[in-house]
């Protein structure tokens, strides 16, 4: 083979894979297009917006799942369970999801236990209205037990399932250290998506319905459901009504 001959070899085969490259970035990218769409027809479907954001954890740990198992160079996860730095940091919630939670809370919690949650949710919603910047809010979540382990782990929200960390030891410093404005942990992208295409997805869902679309703060948002539930029924209908 002649150095003319081995150029264009090499330059054609290089052309050929980068084609593939670039077909395949396409179709990667239609992998959330097309989980978008497919929260938006589930969504539509649910019965109420809770039942949607039941849905919408569904599909992404099925997403999630999918992804690990079948898209290769996925990043390294370095959490476990009873790391919680993230755990201090302020946390929204879209449409649905604190019902979904309060339901389960009043399923598994002990009286006792509830009246003992509300008073950490009422510390923690009364810190982040009094808090000038609430991402730069750091405390503990009302949720979290004395084992640094979330006591409603199999309903926790869609932001809590998204952060991933390769370094327990850098989501540390980045939550009680001192390191530079604008940086923060390194995230596994694709899963990241997921839950936020899911995010959106319910609030659409929620301006479909005619609902309040807008994310709350977690500790509110379940403050507010609960009392929505200690409401007698035909009081709650009538709220809902108007």
């Amino acid at each position: 083979m002649s150095a003319l001959d081995a150029i264009d070899f090499v330059s054609n085969n290089i052309t050929e894979v980068g084609a593939l490259m670039r077909s395949l970035s396409g179709r990667y990218e239609g992998i959330f297009g097309n989980l978008r769409a497919a929260y938006g027809i589930a969504f539509e479907q649910a019965d109420s917006i809770a039942d949607a954001a039941r849905d919408a954890t569904a599909i992404a740990d099925a997403a999630t799942a999918a992804i690990r198992d079948h898209i290769p160079n996925q990043p390294g996860n370095a959490c476990t369970s009873g790391c919680a730095s993230c755990c201090h940091l302020y946390v929204q919630v879209p449409p649905g999801t604190a019902t979904v939670m309060v339901q389960h809370i009043a399923t598994h919690f002990t009286p006792a236990e509830q009246q003992a949650l509300r008073a950490r949710l009422e510390t923690a919603a009364a810190a982040a209205r009094d808090a000038a910047d609430v991402t730069k809010l750091r405390l503990r979540c009302a949720l979290l037990g004395s084992d640094n382990r979330c006591t409603v782990y199999e309903v926790r929200p869609l932001t809590c399932r998204a952060f991933t960390s390769r370094s327990v030891a850098r989501c540390h410093d980045v939550v009680f250290g001192e390191v530079p404005e604008g940086t923060g942990v390194e995230q596994n992208a694709a899963h990241f998506r997921i839950h936020m295409e899911a995010t959106f997805a319910l609030e659409q869902a929620a301006r479909n319905r005619g609902l309040p679309d807008a994310q709350k703060g977690l500790a509110q948002a379940l403050l507010d459901e609960m009392g929505t539930m200690d409401k007698p029924a035909s009081e709650t209908a009538r709220h809902a009504g108007s």
